[in-house]
């Protein structure tokens, strides 16, 4: 379900925390089945925090490092994503 969601977010800008409390924001470039995500044109939220992570522009992130992924709010379909909710409650 959320792989073909963040499939239809590419080219929009999306914020990303990690586990380890990184947030980068940029713009999806690519994202595969196992929510590893690819981010162009990258700025850290929090620079004071992260200073060596200034002079990145490109990143891979592996999706099991992923804490959550900030979506642009007219990227959101509720209601795609509560049919989707619903169906996999009931089993398929």
């Amino acid at each position: 379900m959320f792989f073909s969601y963040f499939k239809d977010l590419v080219g929009r800008e999306v914020t990303v925390e990690l586990k380890n409390d990184l947030a980068i924001r940029g713009t999806l470039h690519s994202v595969d089945q196992y929510l590893n995500i690819k981010l162009e044109n990258t700025r850290v939220v929090d620079q004071d925090k992260y200073p060596h992570m200034l002079s990145v522009r490109n990143c891979f992130i592996r999706g099991s490092v992923v804490r959550y992924v900030q979506l642009p709010p007219e990227g959101v379909d509720i209601e795609l994503l509560h049919d989707a909710t619903r169906r996999e409650a009931r089993g398929g």
